[in-house]
């Protein structure tokens, strides 16, 4: 089996990858600084496998140290998640998103370059694709990002693109994310994020647990059913195979290819309040608030791709979501930390 390189791979979404690679028979090698993840996931992804990976701690911006793990693991493929993740945060220190987002990106493809490793998963976003005009989205929807984050996404995005042009033989799969949420069904791994969680689901169970006294709803005038903003949420674990089905679909897939990975389905944020309460039998206070920079109305999409060109379609339902969330977070209540 391949070895793949998974960057950011202890983070919410590459410590899923992880596990999924693993259970697969892949050979797993992540890099991560650990700036927003802990070491503590990817011990519980070897004991949910069954199997061990080799993890070298590494801040991706070092292109030496980068290049050195490409020249002693003969890396056969590339899952890239490492990155700044926030739309919030890049609105307002943008700077850090442009300069971590590219600084990264430029190391992990001149050593790939230099070792002919040819085979890159990158970890897009349907923010790419800024305010729709149609909806559901299509890989062809004019890309026109609102925020700094997006346009990182989409800057990485047109590299990748350019350099498939300039080079035969890349063979690369533009992953674009609408919004991960949930956890692994076994509680044991989840999303841990650092302070004030930025995204709606860990903010929504923190505050069902107690360990926050209200949500933030950015916007209760938006022009959806409910006037709260309506996204497309995917649990973390089809996104995860996703990424799998991604990297085996890899030798089929001549140059930089888009595709979408959600439901096809719109979510309001305040269903998913009134889902988390409903599975957890908690109450989830919520206050109103103006709407927040770098935000849209609505946004689902359309995966219709993703089954041609992957075979992948998500299967794991909101109630399904809400659940494995609400074990993760009454297993973990202060995270990977206790």
């Amino acid at each position: 089996m391949p070895t793949i390189l998974v960057t950011g791979g202890a983070g919410y979404i590459g410590s899923h990858c992880c596990v999924e690679l693993l259970a697969a028979g892949h050979r797993v090698v992540v890099i991560d600084n650990l700036a927003n993840s802990s070491v503590e996931a990817l011990r519980r992804v070897e004991a949910l496998a069954g199997r061990s990976l080799t993890f070298h701690q590494l801040d991706l911006c070092d292109a030496a140290g980068t290049a050195a793990v490409f020249a002693a693991e003969q890396i056969d493929a590339v899952i890239h998640c490492a990155g700044l993740k926030s739309v919030g945060d890049s609105v307002s220190q943008p700077l850090d998103y442009w300069r971590t987002n590219l600084d990264t990106t430029f190391s992990l493809v001149d050593a790939m370059r230099s070792q002919g490793c040819r085979n890159l998963v990158f970890s897009s976003s349907a923010t790419v694709y800024g305010d729709p005009a149609r909806l559901p989205l299509t890989e062809d929807a004019p890309l026109s990002t609102i925020n700094p984050y997006g346009r990182t996404k989409l800057a990485i995005e047109d590299l990748c693109r350019d350099l498939a042009r300039s080079e035969p033989g890349w063979h690369i799969a533009l992953l674009r994310y609408f919004n991960p949420v949930a956890a692994h069904a076994s509680g044991r791994i989840g999303e841990d994020p650092r302070g004030t969680p930025t995204n709606l689901m860990p903010l929504v169970l923190q505050v069902a647990i107690g360990r926050r006294p209200e949500v933030l709803v950015f916007g209760g005038d938006w022009p959806t059913p409910d006037g709260t903003g309506v996204r497309d949420y995917i649990h973390v674990v089809d996104l995860a195979l996703g990424h799998l089905m991604a990297i085996a679909a890899l030798p089929r897939l001549d140059g930089a290819v888009a595709i979408n990975l959600g439901t096809g389905s719109g979510v309001s944020v305040l269903d998913v309040m009134h889902a988390v309460a409903a599975t957890s039998g908690r109450r989830v206070p919520h206050r109103i608030v103006p709407r927040r920079p770098g935000d849209v109305a609505a946004c689902y999409a359309d995966p219709s791709r993703a089954r041609t060109l992957l075979g992948w379609s998500a299967t794991r339902d909101l109630a399904v979501m809400c659940a494995d969330g609400w074990r993760w977070q009454q297993a973990n209540p202060s995270g990977y930390g206790g």
